[in-house]
């Protein structure tokens, strides 16, 4: 048997233009009643110097504001430097594996290699530290990673 959540519908705006969702809504419903092209992403906007939060393109709902904007775009890059070269990224976040791939794209040879990350200049959340394998860390534009590989043979 399902279970309905009681929703009622409010106003809000995408790209400047209005309309009526449900609320409360998923970002796969808000990407898809606003038509938002392919390859961008849907920000929600926020007041003041804080960053316009991307809306996930899934099943996870949250909650909307009467007249609350939106405006979609292509997802946002943060240039971070990965033993000393310059690397895009767009995602607020990235994995253990993700830096050591981006530092070995063709990765040492051997059984036994394991690799340390370790980073600084990094947002208030996370300034500074070393990530673990399986961990991920907030970024920002001009972060910092070291990643070493050893073979501990």
């Amino acid at each position: 048997m399902e279970t309905h959540e009681n929703k009622h519908h409010v106003r809000i705006h995408i790209d400047q233009r209005p309309y009526e969702s449900p609320n409360p809504t998923t970002g796969e419903s808000l990407y898809k009643l606003a038509h938002v092209q392919v390859g961008f992403e849907l920000f929600r906007e926020v007041k003041g110097d804080e960053e316009d939060p991307a809306v996930p393109d899934g099943a996870e709902t949250f909650h909307l504001r009467e007249d609350e904007h939106f405006h979609s775009g292509p997802p946002k890059t943060y240039t971070i430097y990965v033993n000393g070269e310059q690397k895009e990224v767009t995602t607020k976040a990235v994995s253990f594996a993700e830096i050591v791939a981006l530092a070995y794209p063709t990765p040492p040879k051997g059984n036994n290699i394991l690799y340390t990350v370790s980073y600084e200049d990094g947002p208030r959340a996370n300034p500074q530290g070393s990530l673990k394998d399986g961990e991920t860390v907030k970024v920002k534009n001009g972060m910092i990673f070291n990643v070493t590989a050893t073979d501990k043979s």
